[in-house]
């Protein structure tokens, strides 16, 4: 199915050049957490005080996002879409009252539609 889903278009726009939009089918959405521990990356802490990137949170990011575009193609295909349009992506952190804890969340959504040939 994950091979069938990649064939899914995915737009942030509100058409998909060259095709015409024949059928709305509704919102659909994926989420992804991951679980990040500032001890993963031992200079984390310090590169964020004097303005540095933080490989370990660009990392958790990007496998956030992957995540959840390949999650909306599948959405996409079980409700027969061919394309999602107008995507929203959204990030948010959780910080643990433990040492060192937390996660990063990401949830994405957008109209799955139908498309001409």
């Amino acid at each position: 199915m994950l091979q069938r889903a990649s064939s899914v278009i995915l737009t942030t726009g509100l058409d998909v050049p060259g095709r015409q939009i024949l059928e709305i089918l509704g919102v659909i959405g994926a989420e992804s957490a991951l679980g990040m521990n500032i001890f993963r990356d031992g200079a984390n802490a310090w590169r964020d005080v004097i303005g540095g990137r933080s490989q370990t949170i660009q990392s958790a990011l990007r496998t956030n996002r992957e995540n959840c575009m390949r999650e909306l193609q599948v959405e996409a295909l079980k409700a027969g879409a061919e394309a999602v349009i107008a995507i929203n992506l959204n990030y948010s952190e959780f910080t643990s009252q433990t040492v060192g804890g937390g996660m990063l969340f990401t949830a994405v959504t957008g109209t799955a539609v139908k498309l001409s040939p």
